[in-house]
């Protein structure tokens, strides 16, 4: 493909190029934006809202007690397990500040999916919620963390308010199991230690690696993306860029509906809306609508990111119909496919049209997007600037454009490969930097994407990557499973469910609830099955391969005719 494909294909108004090496590292940056935005909101929850200075200044004191308090050295990697709670940020930069590598944890995980991501992380320290762990009691004793920190939901909230969620939390809705955890330290007690004790500012080049980020990528094995300073920072001027016609810095307030742990939102609002200045409303449980639809009557907001089953779901809240949207100007759309219908319901309620993207884990995330003054509905839209992209054949040869093939992508954002696992890295990431997305797109005349179709088997569910090998795993597991397969279904509300054929061993007595109940105990929530089908066998390669392709298509038989 020609280099200079995309430079006459940008509208007006959008640089085609951006410098990631403008900033050595993401610490220069918070230092910059928290100078600059001193007194401006940086992240609001539950009642309290902490300026870009107040940030600095409690990221600064963990950062201290991490340096003072603990043996970890630059390079170490520390999980941080938390949902959007203001803790998240101060414990990200903190833990960056003192020249460590975050690992990103889904607080949702089973006591099985923690062990394996702390384990191949290395991962000597872990930062979690006081209601997962009980988990963490578990199995730390299989990993090599020897530092727990751990927090409770109102521990960053004004100290009558503290007592009251916390004692809430734990005492009222009893949603914090009882747990023995001797050798881990309070959060509130960190801080308080390292509130004003001198910081050695760490100082990592560019090319270091800042977050593991994990995902199956093209293959179910969870792997950790290594996601450098440069990759991030890149991706932060990429979405700059692309939105600076519409958001000003310092002044836009933007709902974070989607969880910081995941990719998606952790590059929005953590470091796009960092470099620009502006204000993060965190939404603690997107699931409860009445909570989060109440949080957004408080606030005039200007932005939302979110994705495609959360659009629907709130178009369907009478509350949310009924808020004031004069201020909103700009919705981002990523982590699943926009449907069509929820996008028109999303405008005619608000007024304001969706923008779609694109992006992977592998990726910062993100590869394309919608600029909102020349949006394409049903396009994942252009390239993010200093972004090539092109789409090839099962030979790696280059198709051009208005022909489907598998998108490959080119660009600073692009990750440094996965976390010790080289075959797999060079499986996506050839030596030119071009990496296969493992997705089937088209690329139109106008330098507009269209994702067609899904290489691979994984399944998306509300915008997580769901994996049948590691489903298929879990079953196999269970006494009296004989073969088992696992495949994605459409759904209305999810985008896709998991749907779990099963073939009992000879003379078992099985049942589709002993089977979910076993599911349930050994994955987050997002990855159970929705439907269990048993059978008296599945169709097989004359290898003996389970073939899911031919699942999918007499589950989408029946899906046209139903």
């Amino acid at each position: 493909m020609n280099e200079h494909f995309w430079t006459d294909k940008y509208p007006a108004g959008i640089a085609a190029e951006i410098d990631p090496d403008r900033y050595p590292n993401i610490l220069a940056v918070l230092r910059e934006s928290c100078q600059r935005f001193a007194d401006k909101p940086a992240f609001s929850n539950l009642g309290r809202t902490l300026s870009y200075g107040e940030l600095y200044e409690l990221s600064g004191a963990f950062a201290a007690w991490l340096q003072e308090h603990t043996e970890l050295e630059p390079g170490d990697r520390i999980a941080v397990q938390l949902p959007n709670l203001l803790q998240y940020p101060v414990a990200v930069f903190g833990a960056l500040r003192a020249g460590l590598v975050v690992v990103n944890t889904n607080p949702l995980y089973t006591a099985r999916e923690m062990e394996h991501q702390f384990n191949d992380s290395g991962a000597k320290a872990l930062v979690c919620l006081a209601n997962m762990a009980h988990l963490a009691e578990q199995v730390l004793p299989h990993t090599g963390i020897r530092q727990v920190i751990v927090t409770e939901v109102g521990d960053l909230l004004a100290p009558l308010k503290r007592l009251l969620v916390n004692g809430v939390v734990r005492y009222v809705k009893k949603l914090v199991p009882a747990y023995s955890l001797p050798q881990a330290v309070k959060f509130t007690e960190v801080l308080a230690l390292g509130r004003g004790r001198p910081l050695r500012e760490a100082t990592p080049k560019s090319g270091e690696v800042a977050v593991l980020q994990y995902t199956g990528g093209t293959t179910g094995v969870a792997k950790g993306a290594m996601l450098t300073h440069r990759n991030l920072i890149a991706n932060m001027l990429q979405c700059h860029e692309l939105m600076a016609a519409n958001l000003e810095d310092g002044r836009e307030t933007i709902v974070t509906p989607l969880p910081l742990y995941h990719i998606y939102a952790f590059t929005f609002h953590c470091m796009a809306m960092l470099l620009s200045g502006n204000h993060n409303v965190l939404i603690t449980n997107p699931r409860d609508l009445p909570a989060m639809v109440g949080e957004m009557a408080r606030w005039k907001f200007s932005g939302f990111v979110g994705l495609n089953t959360l659009f629907v779901a709130l178009c369907n809240h009478e509350g949310f119909r009924r808020l004031d949207f004069s201020a909103l100007k700009l919705t981002i759309s990523g982590g699943m496919a926009l449907q069509q219908a929820a996008a028109e319901r999303w405008e005619d309620i608000t007024g304001c049209a969706i923008c779609e993207g694109y992006g992977l884990t592998e990726t910062s995330p993100v590869v394309s997007v919608n600029p909102r003054q020349h949006n394409q509905p049903g396009t994942i839209g252009i390239p993010m600037p200093s972004t090539l992209c092109k789409v090839i054949d099962e030979a790696g040869n280059d198709l051009g454009l208005g022909v489907p093939g598998e998108l490959c992508v080119h660009g600073p954002q692009v990750m440094k490969g996965y976390w010790q696992r080289p075959e797999a890295t060079a499986e996506v990431l050839g030596a030119d930097g071009w990496l296969k997305t493992g997705d089937i797109a088209l690329i139109q005349p106008d330098g507009y994407i269209r994702i067609v179709d899904r290489k691979k088997d994984m399944i998306l569910v509300s915008g997580f990557n769901v994996y049948p090998n590691e489903l298929e795993e879990v079953l196999a597991s269970l006494p009296g499973v004989q073969l088992g397969a696992a495949i994605g279904v459409p759904d209305d509300k999810t985008g896709e469910a998991v749907k779990l054929f099963v073939v009992r061993k000879p003379g078992v007595e099985l049942t589709a609830e002993q089977v979910l109940a076993h599911m349930r105990a050994n994955l987050t929530g997002y990855k159970v099955p929705r439907q269990i089908e048993f059978r008296d066998s599945l169709p097989t390669s004359n290898v003996g391969k389970i073939l899911r392709r031919e699942l999918r298509e007499q589950e989408l038989k029946k899906h046209a005719t139903a």
